[in-house]
């Protein structure tokens, strides 16, 4: 008899950093530092995010959250939330380099890139972000860029040096999901698709929206090479068993897409054959 097993899912590599986990998941709003220690742990993640502007980096208790971010374990990316112009998105950015640098995390060149168009709407500022983004990578950075799901301009900020882009699910924190998989879907092929000029090497991580683990597994099935959120475990009446459900969640995702999906029919196909013939005759 035969044994079939399962392929093992394959590491990320972004440049110089690779991730033994396709979710990455953010540190920010957990109701305590305890809950987010343990919430990281079952998610299963290698990276995750710190607003270095937003994020108190200690609470009121005077505890600084990086005692609890184990910094042999997870490369921590900082990420420029809460900035509205290309200017302050690259002072934090270079804040959060010298606050790793400190640390000697592997992370400490990486920046995961947000540049705001507003506090309504959340969504990024086109114009600021290729600013940005180019001014960062000339500044030595490894550039993660969260961009609207316009596949034109995903092609854009690829082509401004960054190293992975990070096409918005739906808007940030509204658990909406994947609010338009075409046009994530024409973000992937246009930045990993060999007959539309794309590198299937080139990353694409699934960034915000993201709601429940059927989110994220929609995400992977679409082709990404992860997803990253933060809301979606952080504000769950239970961080710990989201995280968990995320990560077989993203496991289901992967598994989904590398096995190659059944074509859509119009009509339907009888799954016995009609004959009565044995299956392979």
């Amino acid at each position: 008899m035969t044994t079939m097993t399962t392929p093992e899912i394959t590491t990320l590599q972004l440049k110089d950093i690779t991730l033994t986990s396709r979710l990455v998941v953010g540190t920010g709003k957990y109701p305590d530092y305890e809950t987010m220690q343990v919430a990281l742990e079952e998610s299963g993640c290698s990276a995750v995010t710190v607003a270095v502007r937003r994020e108190r980096l200690v609470d009121s208790q005077g505890r600084s959250i990086l005692d609890f971010i184990d910094c042999d374990k997870y490369t921590i990316l900082p990420n420029t939330a809460g900035c509205f112009t290309a200017g302050d998105a690259v002072r934090v950015a270079r804040l959060g380099r010298d606050i790793l640098e400190q640390l000697n995390n592997a992370g400490s060149s990486w920046v995961k890139l947000e540049v705001l168009g507003d506090k309504t709407t959340l969504l990024p500022d086109p114009v600021g972000t290729l600013e940005a983004c180019k001014e960062l990578v000339a500044d030595g950075f490894s550039v993660m860029c969260y961009s609207s799901d316009d596949p034109i301009m995903a092609t854009r900020i690829r082509d401004a040096g960054a190293t992975c882009v990070m096409p918005a699910g739906s808007p940030i924190g509204t658990g909406r999901g994947i609010a338009n998989p075409c046009a994530i879907k024409l973000c992937i092929d246009l930045l990993k698709e060999p007959e539309h000029g794309g590198d299937p090497s080139y990353p694409v991580i699934v960034d915000a929206g993201v709601g429940t683990p059927s989110d994220v597994t929609v995400a992977m099935e679409l082709g990404a090479d992860g997803v990253l959120l933060n809301t979606g475990i952080a504000h769950a009446k239970d961080p710990i068993q989201m995280a968990r459900a995320m990560r077989l969640a993203c496991d289901a995702g992967y598994h989904g897409f590398h096995s190659g999906r059944i074509p859509r029919k119009l009509h339907a196909t009888a799954s016995s054959p009609w004959d009565g013939t044995i299956a392979g005759e």
